[in-house]
């Protein structure tokens, strides 16, 4: 990120801010939707985030740390429309084209993931997005959440356990699992 882009955001530059959100829309569209499992909640979590982030940004001390800063806004827009809807659907896709045998155990264990994923609070889903998605140091994850690192350990470790023995009560192989968590 930019921080000379994030600083002239700060004062008030509205071009500034735009070519920031340029690149961090679709970021956080992604996280969003990874978080709440809907496209639709996905986009309006995006919005409220972004709407957040223009009013808060004068209030930022450090400007070089304006992504991770960012995520907390996505984190909390999510839980918001979490609780707002008191469920997140699932992304029902249909495959019109035939699959080939070799994809279909691919295609499976994705299926079994997603379902699995689906179990999981917000937060546990957030903090394993975070971490794993983006590939987010622990203290970067810790600071998007708000909270301190041994909270997101521990709620790691919760979620990927959990994770887990949705995926084993299924019978689903470990291999589609994070390395950490099996």
């Amino acid at each position: 990120m930019d921080t000379e882009l994030v600083i002239r955001a700060q004062r008030g530059d509205e071009a500034a801010f735009a070519v920031i959100t340029q690149g961090l829309y679709v970021r956080l569209r992604a996280v969003a939707y990874r978080i709440v499992r809907d496209p639709h909640l996905a986009e309006d979590a995006t919005q409220v985030a972004l709407l957040g982030i223009w009013r808060k940004l004068p209030r930022l001390r450090d400007p070089a740390r304006f992504e991770a800063w960012s995520y907390r806004f996505l984190v909390n827009a999510c839980a918001d429309e979490a609780r707002r809807t008191r469920r997140a659907l699932p992304d029902l896709r249909s495959t019109r084209e035939p699959v080939a045998p070799d994809e279909l155990g691919s295609i499976l264990s994705r299926d079994q993931l997603e379902r699995a994923f689906g179990v999981l609070s917000v937060e546990q889903r957030a903090v394993i997005v975070l971490r794993h998605y983006l590939d987010l140091k622990l203290e970067d994850v810790a600071e998007a959440l708000g909270v301190p690192v041994g909270t997101v350990n521990s709620r790691l470790n919760r979620a990927l356990a959990k994770l887990r023995d949705v995926l084993q009560a299924e019978g689903t192989p470990s291999s589609v699992m994070p390395p950490e968590a099996v």
